[in-house]
């Protein structure tokens, strides 16, 4: 499905920068094939305006004369006009052919007036020439004296078209294949939070399906033995607790798989205000101050004398707080010690939770806060819980703009720390 997903993203990615490509590249040789030829029409009528300068039209003997002597390239008492002319024709005002260079050309002349693009046969090679030809009328005391037709082969502007030809043929399909790589590549790497949020979905079902499981095999096989008969009253007043039990935990994972999909992203500015975090441990500490005393466990604090403000929403912060007081006290041995401490910084109040409890796997660190994920699976069991409660701090904590963070050593002990921006 997402290499599917992302091939189709690839191929929309290449069609759509292909195209661009391939429009640009069309735009800049038509471009290139226009500014070439204009240029190549203004020297060829630059090399008439200078063959015209050397005409001159005379009357003799009550007739008119032109004398094209000094007319460079149909002239011989002139210097030789360096150009590329394939030919030079002069027509009377009549159109009657006068005098030429080059091949030998109609009589008459009967081609439009203009630029014109001529193809022809090189006599020598019989191979197609490309011309571009000029005919236009020479004008002397506002009349006509004749017509000047040249033209010139456009190897000059052909050649370069041709290399720059070669160059687009070559290089729009080799930036076809680079952009059809970077949309492979794009494709993947826009998949891949998208990847990991399936995978995770996927992983977080799995886990819920199985967590929900055993809960609800244990009502199954309570209520069908509660059911057989003979049925003992007290044996079946057992059974149906063991159901309400059971149902109790599998309404506490319920809810705390709705807070996780209820509270994604960062808390609405409107739903924060000024929380006491000295206040809020406080409460918590008397709570589990009796808890930790029937685990023979030793629980300390040092908070400060003044109070220690952040923005928050204080029964979120509180179930943050609660989860990992409750998380050391499930993992901390008989006659274990836990320690709170609160502390402040110009921009942050951190909170550390110290215990001597079983310590997690240095490999298990980076895991902790996943959803369902335990350390040690046995272990769980045994203390209960889902393995949603890191998961849900964390949750917690970084929708108030902070962050928690776990050390560890196995055997000696974990601390937890949060950090909030602290406001005063």
């Amino acid at each position: 499905m997402f290499n599917r997903s992302r091939s189709n993203l690839a191929t929309g990615f290449t069609l759509s920068m292909g195209s661009i490509l391939v429009v640009f590249a069309a735009i800049l040789y038509l471009r290139e094939a226009r500014d070439r030829l204009q240029t190549f029409d203004q020297l060829l009528y630059s090399t008439s305006r200078i063959m015209v300068a050397g005409v001159e039209d005379y009357i003799y003997n009550g007739k008119e004369r032109t004398d094209l002597e000094n007319v460079p390239v149909l002239g011989s008492d002139t210097l030789p006009l360096s150009s590329n002319l394939f030919f030079a024709r002069w027509y009377t005002p009549e159109k009657q052919l006068l005098q030429f260079m080059g091949e030998i050309p109609p009589s008459k002349l009967s081609t439009p007036l203009g630029m014109q693009t001529l193809i022809v046969k090189d006599s020598l090679t019989a191979t197609p020439l490309r011309l571009r030809q000029l005919t236009l009328p020479v004008y002397q005391d506002e009349r006509v004296i004749g017509y000047l037709q040249i033209a010139a082969d456009l190897k000059p502007v052909e050649e370069p078209l041709r290399q720059l030809r070669g160059f687009l043929v070559v290089g729009v399909p080799l930036a076809l294949g680079a952009i059809a790589l970077t949309g492979w590549v794009l494709g993947g790497r826009a998949m891949q939070p998208i990847r990991q949020s399936y995978e995770q979905l996927q992983q977080f079902t799995a886990d819920a399906s199985h967590e929900l499981r055993a809960p609800l095999a244990g009502i199954l096989s309570q209520a069908q033995v509660g059911m057989m008969e003979p049925v003992d009253p007290q044996e079946q007043q057992t059974r149906l607790k063991t159901i309400a039990h059971v149902a109790e935990s599998m309404s506490l994972l319920v809810s705390q798989l709705l807070f996780l999909a209820r509270h994604e992203g960062k808390l609405p500015s409107d739903a924060l205000k000024s929380v006491d975090l000295v206040f809020v441990l406080r409460l918590l500490l008397d709570e589990y101050t009796l808890q930790t005393q029937q685990k023979q466990q030793t629980l300390s604090w040092d908070l400060p004398s003044v109070t220690v403000s952040v923005q928050g929403e204080p029964d979120l912060l509180r179930q943050a707080i609660a989860n990992l007081l409750s998380n050391a006290h499930r993992y901390t041995p008989h006659g274990g010690t836990i320690h709170l401490t609160l502390s402040t910084s110009p921009r942050w109040a951190t909170l550390r939770i110290q215990d001597t409890g079983i310590g997690i796997a240095s490999d298990d660190l980076s895991l902790i806060f996943d959803r369902f994920y335990r350390a040690d699976q046995a272990r769980s069991r045994q203390t209960g819980g889902f393995g949603l409660g890191l998961a849900i701090a964390r949750q917690i904590i970084e929708a108030h703009g902070g962050s928690i963070t776990a050390e560890s050593i196995v055997g000696q002990g974990s601390t937890f720390q949060v950090r909030l921006p602290f406001i005063g």
